[in-house]
């Protein structure tokens, strides 16, 4: 697992932030025609408890420039981006192989990570012997796009989320999410980190929906990106569920990001959740298509990668 000639490698800390930041969003722009990544997106990432950038990242510079950049932010999920203008002289392929180690090291099987269908770090993981996963889609509601508020059952309401609510928040998230998601809950200041503690957070970036009982049983997470409104997370309680209450929160939150600067919102799903449908009918369109491909992790530390 060597580095081609003229570059080195070394880990990461958060002051990298926005050399990472740079680099995805030129492969964003090179791979879909816009950027989505922000350094806030990274430092809230990072950031968490339970990271520790030191051990589950590394850099590879061009001199003092990097140019390449992987993470393990989770047992078996990464994330790893080339600047364009380096492609073809063997850094992803590097990173690829520096994953599959780190993950033996902290005793998975597999590691995978989502690349947009059809662009070069497809290509690349398809030739290393990548499979996917499962498919994820961005959806765009498109500027102007008429917001048709969605009637509540009697008794419940929407609001912004107190510090109060935020514990009960996490508890809704985690556990629509883990019905699905293979992996650990992950745990309450983890969620803080990424959301409240995010770079730029505001208290309306936490909606929630509230039961005749006083108690939250629905949430969303929305923040602003420049003139976009991306809805980071939605959940229903299972038990309240066919209620209308998935939709009422989407349509607020873009109706909040609206009031707050943005244009459009977004949102990004995937093939496991099956919550596709539920999204196109509140008017929003798959913008871009994205593979979650992984690998077996090799059972012997020096066993090279395909």
């Amino acid at each position: 697992m060597t580095l081609p000639h003229g570059l080195t490698q070394r880990p990461l800390t958060l002051v990298d932030a926005a050399a990472v930041t740079a680099i995805m969003a030129a492969e964003e722009l090179r791979n879909t025609g816009e950027v989505a990544i922000e350094e806030a997106d990274v430092v809230a990432d990072w950031q968490r408890p339970s990271f520790d950038i030191a051990s589950r990242t590394v850099g590879v510079l061009d001199g003092d420039r990097l140019v390449g950049y992987a993470e393990l932010s989770g047992r078996d999920r990464a994330h790893a981006a080339v600047d364009p203008t380096h492609h073809g002289r063997g850094i992803g392929t590097f990173l690829a192989r520096w994953l599959q180690d780190r993950a033996l090291r902290l005793g998975s099987t597999e590691v995978g990570m989502p690349v947009p269908q059809g662009s070069p770090g497809d290509r690349l993981l398809t030739a290393l012997g990548f499979h996917v996963r499962w498919t994820s889609w961005v959806l765009t509601l498109p500027a102007g796009r008429v917001l048709t508020p969605q009637p509540l059952p009697a008794g419940y309401t929407l609001r912004e989320a107190t510090a109060a609510d935020y514990r009960e928040v996490w508890t809704v998230v985690e556990d629509a999410f883990l019905e699905w998601a293979r992996r650990e809950r992950h745990p309450f200041e983890d969620f803080a980190a990424q959301v409240m503690g995010r770079p730029g957070f505001e208290p309306w970036n936490v909606r929630v929906a509230v039961g005749p009982d006083g108690e939250v049983v629905g949430a969303v997470v929305v923040f602003l990106a420049g003139e976009t409104g991306y809805v980071d997370k939605v959940a229903v309680r299972e038990d309240r569920r066919g209620l209308g209450l998935a939709r009422a929160l989407l349509t607020d939150a873009f109706s909040h990001a609206r009031a707050h600067g943005a244009s459009r919102s977004e949102l990004s799903t995937d093939s496991r959740t099956g919550a596709l449908g539920l999204y196109e009918k509140v008017g929003m369109e798959v913008t871009s298509v994205w593979l979650n491909r992984a690998i077996a992790v090799p059972t012997d530390a020096h066993t090279p990668a395909r």
